[in-house]
């Protein structure tokens, strides 16, 4: 018995195989729900598809769960797996927030669904109802995409300001990005400008090497201070401190003198 299908007993006993994983009849397939032939680009309920993936992306933007796990399951059935999994993955850096691991769980249902088994399967329109429920279920956010227009609307700022001798309207980064600026703290041994500054690995360790404002955990901090306390020169403790200082949530780039610290 292949391993895919589910066994079951029929009404006088005989054993009997699960056959929903196989792909529709072929003459199914073309007709829609009325058993009118499918027009090009239309779904069985007699929608078009790019009217379905609109609503898809719609529904994982406002965390409609039901409503996506629909268009995800209609594309399928209506033979536009392919379509479906093409405008999820790209739901999922267009309409969901950075870093959640949503996306590594949609890859895998797409591998069960494209390479395991079939698309246009019954497990393969599971997995896709599925992953539209993974997606619809995470953290909505365009924050992608509004980078992406701001970044673009911020240079273009930055161009006209200069034409028309004035002070942009933002800050641009670029701007900050010298010896003494905003960023001072970039340039250190990993750069020319740094090297030209005769900035070493000492200067590294105490303002290059610096983290966010939830700062370094205990065992990481007390590491950091003995091998910095160990090596052949000797830190003075304002250094030892901004080292493992974190940086202020309010000013990420200041390098202001910091307290004194201690290692434990």
């Amino acid at each position: 018995m292949d391993d895919g299908k589910q066994a079951r007993f029929g009404s006088e006993g005989e054993l009997q195989t699960d056959d929903r994983d196989e792909t529709d009849d072929e003459s199914e397939s073309v007709r829609d729900d009325f058993g009118n032939e499918l027009e090009e680009n239309e779904t069985k309920s007699g929608v078009n598809r790019y009217v379905v993936t609109s609503l898809l992306q719609k529904a994982v933007r406002r965390s409609d769960e039901e409503t996506a796990a629909w268009a995800a399951w209609e594309l399928v059935r209506s033979g536009y797996a392919w379509n479906f999994w093409d405008r999820i993955t790209l739901f999922l850096v267009e309409d969901l927030r950075a870093g959640h691991e949503v996306a590594l769980v949609v890859r895998r249902y797409e591998e069960l669904a494209r390479e395991r088994w079939s698309e246009d399967s019954w497990r393969g329109r599971l997995c896709a109802v599925h992953a539209a429920l993974a997606a619809a279920r995470a953290p909505s956010s365009r924050e992608s995409v509004h980078a992406e227009e701001y970044f673009d609307a911020l240079s273009d700022e930055r161009v006209r300001a200069r034409e028309e001798n004035r002070e942009p309207r933002y800050e641009h980064p670029a701007d900050g990005l010298e010896p003494g600026g905003t960023y001072d703290a970039v340039f250190d041994h990993h750069t020319a400008d740094g090297k030209r500054l005769g900035r070493d690995v000492d200067f590294f360790r105490a303002h290059g090497a610096r983290v966010g404002p939830d700062g370094e955990p205990e065992l990481s901090r007390q590491w950091r201070l003995r091998s910095m306390r160990l090596e052949d020169r000797e830190y003075t403790e304002d250094e030892l401190a901004r080292a493992v200082r974190p940086v202020d949530p309010d000013d990420r780039w200041s390098e202001s003198e910091p307290d004194r610290c201690s290692e434990e």
